[in-house]
């Protein structure tokens, strides 16, 4: 069951763990001797285990005002809520109101710099949860534990996907692994094609050694071969190399091998009974009692509600933040105007809240501007449940559908063991579950494609990377509200493809170069 994940987490939080203030300062994961470590159930190690994947999901080992690094607010330095910051507010999806120095300008898409406090979490999140998983794998290179090849191959996993976010929104790094681990002097720079190696040669050696299956919340040999689908589909992105017949290998693994299918009720994937979706492939675990954190889908939930113009109670909340709101790049993708929106029969096109709201977001700041996005929500899929002031609905990190989508644009850039026909088929399978209407094959283009993405996926953490990948996040070929700072969006800089290396691990590390253009 997901709890177990997370009550192990709290069964070993004293085990200590401290801030990190540069690329390898931080606490080992556990200060035992390894006579101790020996001597410890197979429990324990579970525990340990659990607490990586932990840094995924939570803040801290000791409850929602806990932070693994340095934070003023412990919320703002998790892993997810800075993946729907850096990748949702920074691109047409979702837009924020509060104004926060730095917040601000990932909304705006402009003004971006080195001293960004949310470069920064997200660059230090990462380079805390390296270390960890580096100095576990020391400890259990020399100690013996059931089932140990398997624990190694997930922490591999979980090291590997902290290097492919570095990849994607920094381009480069330092390469830190067991074998360095400790060093006191500081690590060359690693390029973005270096960190594209050691990510692909990690995940090919474990990938064939991890288990087929696991408990929920783990990874598994499909969840290894989503991350390399992910990597290889962006590839041309990362190194100039096209790799879009490598992606297809493991998205057919994925779709003849896994048994995952389509969640038949799209509710249930955001409502806090989605545990156990066939339809989720990985997920970010959340509990609203045992493990509360303000920076998993507490924030998506809690941000997108307001007491001012919303029921908190229908969307299983206590508290509204009178946050976030979706701009009309998104929900027009399902209607022109507010009466063509409301006319859909397409069920993602109803998951906004449009009463006292406009259409279209002419303030940024104005909390009536634009519509809030409902599709996450604490309720079972049902509508039952009583209001809580902390989510327990978890976050699906990779799902089915994203694969289905993923092979209808590697069929339609001509990816060897993909089929158009195919392609057809699982497009039409994924709009026919939201009852949208079914396409034929001369609909199915890249142009398509993309905005399937945005209808099904927005939200979810992916918006600013496809953008890339599909030539449309930079430069003014495509607009939308707020995209440089200006209300019907203008054109930024190509630099902005990548985020600056934040100016405390360049002080910490002068091997370390800035980014072009900042």
């Amino acid at each position: 069951m997901k709890k177990t994940v997370l009550i192990l987490l709290l069964c070993i939080s004293a085990l200590g763990i401290n801030s990190c203030t540069d690329d390898l300062n931080t606490a080992p994961i556990t200060e035992l001797t390894l006579e101790e470590l020996l001597a410890s159930d197979p429990n324990a190690v579970e525990g340990l285990v659990s607490r990586l994947y932990a840094s995924f999901a939570l803040t801290g080992p000791s409850g929602p005002g806990s932070s693994d690094i340095v934070s003023p607010d412990a919320g703002e330095g998790a892993f997810l809520r800075a993946i729907i910051n850096l990748q949702d507010f920074t691109s047409d999806a979702m837009k924020n109101r509060w104004g926060d120095d730095g917040l601000d300008q990932l909304t705006t898409t402009s003004n971006w710099d080195r001293n960004n406090k949310f470069f920064r979490l997200f660059y230090d999140r990462a380079y805390y949860t390296i270390p960890q998983c580096n100095n576990f794998l020391q400890i259990l290179e020399i100690a013996d534990f059931p089932d140990e090849e398997n624990i190694v191959a997930e922490t591999r996993f979980l090291r590997a996907l902290a290097y492919y976010n570095l990849i994607d929104v920094f381009g480069k790094g330092v390469l830190a692994t067991e074998e360095n681990f400790g060093q006191s002097e500081a690590l060359p720079e690693a390029t973005r094609q270096q960190l594209f190696d050691y990510v692909e040669s990690e995940l090919l050696a474990i990938e064939p050694i991890i288990s087929t299956t696991s408990s929920y919340g783990r990874a598994n040999r499909y969840v290894v071969d989503m991350l390399l689908a992910k990597l290889y589909m962006n590839a041309e992105v990362y190194t100039g190399v096209a790799e879009m017949d490598k992606a297809a290998v493991y998205v057919n693994k994925i779709i003849n091998e896994g048994g995952y299918a389509l969640e038949p009720n799209f509710i249930r994937l955001f409502s806090s009974d989605n545990e156990g979706s066939s339809e989720i492939i990985f997920p970010l675990l959340a509990e609203s009692l045992t493990s509360q954190s303000f920076g998993n889908t507490t924030y998506i939930v809690n941000g997108n509600l307001s007491s001012d113009t919303m029921p908190l109670a229908q969307f299983g909340a206590t508290e509204g933040w009178t946050g976030h709101r979706a701009t009309s790049a998104w929900y027009g993708l399902f209607g022109a105007n507010e009466t063509d929106l409301a006319a859909s029969n397409d069920v993602r096109a109803s998951l906004f809240w449009t009463s006292g709201h406009s259409y279209e977001m002419t303030d940024y700041r104005e909390w009536t501007n634009g519509y809030p996005a409902t599709k996450f929500r604490n309720t079972s899929s049902d509508g039952s449940g009583n209001p809580v002031a902390f989510s327990g609905t978890d976050f699906p990190f990779y799902r089915f559908a994203d694969v289905y989508l993923m092979y209808a644009e590697l069929a339609i850039n001509g990816a060897e063991g993909t089929s158009m026909s195919d392609a057809l088929g699982y497009v039409n399978d994924v709009r026919d579950r939201s009852n949208a209407d079914l396409i034929s094959m001369g609909d199915l283009t890249e142009d398509f494609i993309i905005d399937e993405r945005g209808r099904e996926l927005n939200l979810e953490g992916h918006r600013r990377s496809d953008l890339i990948r599909f030539n449309r996040f930079t430069g003014g070929n495509y607009n939308w509200p707020w995209k440089g700072g200006t209300a019907n969006g203008s054109s930024i800089p190509d630099a902005y493809k990548l985020f600056p290396i934040p100016a405390t691990a360049l002080q910490a590390n002068p091997n370390l170069t800035q980014n072009p253009g900042f």
